[in-house]
């Protein structure tokens, strides 16, 4: 195959073009992924996928329809493309619909500063192999451990290119290199399980297979022999694992689809305090060697720093064009898309401020409560934030650590909830969310 995405959205906005679209937007995705296995000292499973997905949105008048292909011949393009205008002659009027004007497209952008993907050349099966064979024998080298459920090493190529009607046209790759271990602890119904992975754009970020597979084990020794811990309200620490969750709410909240439907617990919120007055929340699609950094949006429209929370109050919303028309506000540069459907709103890297003390600093703080480290199950209702969610971690006592716990429910009002959070010091800079563990007081829990 030499046909480039490049060319092959302009291809896509030519057969649109012909088919009779007052505008388009085409989409192209190159994928390449090799993912290694190891079970038991030997290779249990591998895979490799080389694909090219296309993408073609047309719009005619304020209607619109989107069709999708993973086949990339000419006469599938024209086909694809009448398709798309049939569907659309049938599709419903939305004022919303429409492509950005060409004073809103990014005009220059600096892709080797995001440093997006390793130039190495990509690793070999047997690379792999020998990383997640190493990540296997250092877990089953920690005491207690009795098996190691799965040790997987992989390798992920991208390259994607937008283009559009309007004159808009670009691309970037990304790359990673991921590595996880999943660890057992004890037989039979006393059995345990717990894991630790990591994934890094550039291979010589990535952490050790020694580190990742004793960290699994020691991980799932830690959760032997739980109980379920009390009834009643008690403080509640999100060790660092599991707090992006809480800002994943706040996230979901202001996101523009959910404001314009009217149906987000933040719906009121715009100017008001929603964390603490020390705390913010910063959007920055510019960080280097970050999985959530990006040039461009999905819309051609140039991505910038913003804040979300500033010293605890909300100041706005995550915005595309679609979202930002039915609300009379401009876009924030968040659309985002896949080849199958139109953009919609979506966020890129952000981080919360980090506090001054250790996660050991908050345990002793909170003295008797729960640290939760996994989670299962959600139930959040988004008009009111009323928050319920199953989950397992340890109990504390006197500011220490004193016994495992699963089979637990932790309750409460996600508005009230994040206004009473203290933050640890903890958090891994290189996420695209960077939440360090939270402490939150005055959680209901449900136990025996």
């Amino acid at each position: 195959m030499t046909d480039t995405p490049e060319a092959l959205t302009q291809a896509l906005l030519e057969a649109a073009n012909r088919a009779g679209a007052d505008a388009a937007d085409a989409m192209a995705v190159r994928d390449t992924s090799l993912s290694i296995d190891v079970r038991g000292g030997v290779l249990e499973q591998a895979e490799r996928a080389e694909s090219t997905d296309i993408g073609l949105r047309v719009m005619l008048g304020r209607r619109q329809a989107c069709v999708s292909a993973s086949d990339t011949r000419a006469e599938t393009m024209e086909a694809m493309a009448a398709r798309a205008v049939a569907m659309a002659r049938e599709a419903p009027e939305d004022p919303t619909v429409g492509l950005a004007e060409p004073g809103q497209l990014v005009q220059e952008w600096d892709i080797e500063a995001l440093e997006l993907s390793d130039a190495a050349a990509e690793p070999g099966p047997e690379m792999l192999e020998e990383d997640a064979r190493r990540a296997e024998a250092a877990a089953l080298g920690v005491e207690g451990v009795s098996q190691v459920q799965s040790a997987s090493a992989g390798y992920g190529r991208r390259y994607v290119h937008l283009a559009a009607s309007n004159g808009f046209s670009g691309g970037y790759g990304r790359t990673d290199r991921a590595l996880n271990c999943v660890a057992i602890a004890g037989t039979g119904t006393g059995m345990e399980r717990d894991h630790d992975a990591d994934m890094r754009i550039f291979q010589a970020d990535l952490r050790t297979a020694e580190d990742i597979g004793r960290s699994a084990g020691e991980r799932a020794v830690a959760r032997m022999s739980p109980r379920r811990p009390r009834t009643g309200a008690f403080p509640v620490l999100y060790d660092e694992r599991v707090a992006a969750s809480l800002i994943g709410h706040l996230l979901a909240a202001v996101n523009g689809t959910a404001i314009a439907r009217g149906a987000s617990w933040l719906r009121d919120a715009q100017g008001q305090a929603v964390l603490p007055e020390a705390l913010s929340l910063i959007e920055d699609p510019h960080r280097p060697r970050v999985a959530g950094s990006r040039p461009f949006d999905a819309e051609g429209l140039p991505t910038r720093r913003r804040a979300i929370v500033e010293n605890g109050v909300l100041t706005g919303w995550t915005l595309d064009l679609a979202t930002a028309r039915k609300l009379n506000l401009q876009s924030t540069g968040n659309a985002a898309r896949g080849a199958a459907a139109p953009p919609s709103p979506s966020n890129w890297n952000v981080a919360l401020t980090q506090g001054g003390q250790s996660r050991e600093d908050l345990l002793r703080e909170m003295g008797t409560g729960l640290l939760v480290t996994s989670m299962i199950g959600s139930t959040i209702n988004p008009n009111t934030g009323d928050y319920s969610r199953g989950a397992s971690g340890f109990w504390v006592e006197g500011g220490e650590i004193a016994y495992p716990v699963n089979e637990c429910t932790i309750a409460g009002n996600l508005r009230e909830m994040l206004m009473r959070v203290t933050p640890a010091n903890d958090a891994r800079t290189h996420l695209s969310r960077v939440v360090p563990s939270l402490l939150v007081e005055g959680m209901t829990l449900a136990g025996e």
